[in-house]
């Protein structure tokens, strides 16, 4: 058993600093600059990683807030819409901040008129190391309760209760998926695959892994048909990594 230990903020001079925050933005840090690395390897622009890098964050945030809002507590926010602004007071999502990031990619893509894919490619590559480190910062905040276990991985919450916490299993999870994408770029996997797999694999991991969430007590997700809103997304990400799969293989096929 995990003890609780609960690392939400700390003073720097006359700064409070958030430990999620910290966290998450070191993750779009480390990802970022090992993508750039890669880019310049690749004959690719370097800069260009890391626009997507600015903007993508950008889209990210927005995304995870508007998706945390509409689809986690609604009527908490149409009942007092000015906490929608409480930024500080938590609520974003991690599937609305992949849906907000592709498509402030999509847009910076054809505003500059640049190609995406090579470096979509390369940015699904480190996404996983990048996410696992974010994560890191949700397991030190505790603020992903699951059901109650008595796994060895399991925190006593400060309910007394023996819980799963889905903050160390999705970092665990995006460390798994850095691991394997190390082994498959070492030994020069084909281009264009960590995409696909990344949404394969992110899709079916988390579809689970939510079966796992607190039903109980002061941190609950909402649900619908039984479903947290990250299980729907999660399928569509799922699926959506098949086909793409599906369209590469047709592809390199047709070139033999």
């Amino acid at each position: 058993m995990i003890p609780y230990i609960q690392f939400i903020s700390f003073q720097l001079g006359p700064l409070t600093i958030y430990v999620w925050g910290l966290m998450v933005a070191l993750g779009i840090l480390v990802a970022t600059a090992l993508g750039a690395r890669v880019a310049k390897r690749r004959g690719l622009d370097e800069r260009v990683i890391w626009d997507l890098a600015f903007w993508g964050a950008a889209g990210g945030f927005l995304g995870a807030r508007l998706a945390h809002v509409l689809l986690y507590a609604p009527e908490q926010y149409v009942s007092e819409p000015i906490r929608i602004l409480a930024l500080r007071d938590g609520g974003y999502s991690s599937l609305g901040a992949f849906v907000g990031a592709i498509l402030a990619g999509v847009i910076y893509a054809r505003v500059k008129r640049a190609a995406l894919a090579p470096y979509a490619d390369i940015a699904a590559l480190f996404v996983p190391l990048g996410y696992g480190i974010g994560r890191i910062g949700c397991f030190l905040i505790h603020d992903h309760p699951g059901t109650a276990t008595d796994f060895f991985l399991g925190v006593r919450f400060p309910d007394g209760i023996v819980r799963h916490d889905l903050g160390s299993y999705e970092a665990l999870n995006g460390f798994a998926l850095a691991l394997l994408f190390l082994i498959l770029y070492r030994r020069k996997a084909p281009t264009k695959i960590y995409a696909p797999l990344f949404l394969v694999w992110y899709g079916f991991a988390r579809f689970f892994l939510d079966f796992l969430r607190a039903t109980d007590g002061a941190i609950v997700d909402a649900r619908y048909g039984g479903l947290t809103p990250a299980q729907y997304l999660s399928v569509a990400m799922f699926l959506w990594g098949l086909w793409m799969f599906r369209d590469r293989s047709g592809s390199m096929a047709a070139r033999r």
